[in-house]
């Protein structure tokens, strides 16, 4: 049986980018979200073979140590020119440092090495996998995903990582060019556009209440 998020939770990231975004995301619910690196929770190493093994072991880490639900994410690019490359390891290609211009140019290097040029050759999708966990070991868990194709040079300062490099299917921008409410943005105000969005709108039918009428994101 599914269960119902209510109260304070903590949102199991040090990546300040996601934590912008699943904060957004939950607002509108009235939860009372706190950031795992505001309680000193260190990050558990990510040794699972899929995002949601990995997403599910940050919940379950930080839900055992805070005595708290957890929610947690794991997501990445999936390039099909590469077989999937980065796919799991997406943040452990920009290094410590998180440079995901190097990263981004690292892909870029291989897709040319492979004469991967024209945009059919180019596709790729973002995955993120959403699992919420309590410190009672209960687990939700769902998976979404967005397709469309990387460009060169990459294009936009907005959201992080490799947003400016993803052009979603159907769109003339990428995801760095997008505001936040376009690119997560959920319906009726936005379209739910991203896979961490698509993932949530999953997410949100099984595990939170209706949104709070008036609410703002």
């Amino acid at each position: 049986m599914h269960r119902r998020i209510t109260g304070r939770l903590v949102i199991a990231t040090h990546n300040p980018g996601k934590l912008a975004e699943m904060r957004e995301l939950l607002a509108p619910h009235g939860i009372d979200a706190v950031a795992a690196g505001d309680l000193g929770l260190p990050e558990p190493d990510e040794t699972g073979a899929s995002f949601g093994a990995n997403a599910a072991i940050k919940a379950r880490a930080a839900a055992q140590a805070a005595g708290l639900p957890a929610f947690a994410d794991d997501s990445g690019l999936v390039v099909d020119a590469l077989d999937g490359a980065p796919g799991i390891y997406s943040a452990r290609w920009a290094g410590e440092t998180k440079d995901f211009s190097a990263a981004m140019a690292r892909i870029e290097r291989l897709l040319q090495e492979r004469g991967a040029v024209a945009a059919a050759q180019r596709t790729a999708h973002f995955v993120s996998a959403l699992c919420v966990a309590w410190p009672d070991g209960h687990l939700e868990q769902v998976e979404a995903r967005v397709d469309g194709t990387l460009v060169w040079p990459p294009r936009g300062h907005a959201g992080f990582g490799y947003d400016p490099f993803f052009l979603p299917d159907g769109h003339d921008r990428t995801f760095g060019e997008m505001t936040s409410e376009e690119k997560h943005g959920l319906p009726p105000r936005g379209r739910g556009l991203s896979h961490r969005a698509r993932a949530f709108i999953k997410l949100q039918q099984i595990c939170l209440a209706p949104e709070v009428s008036g609410a703002e994101r």
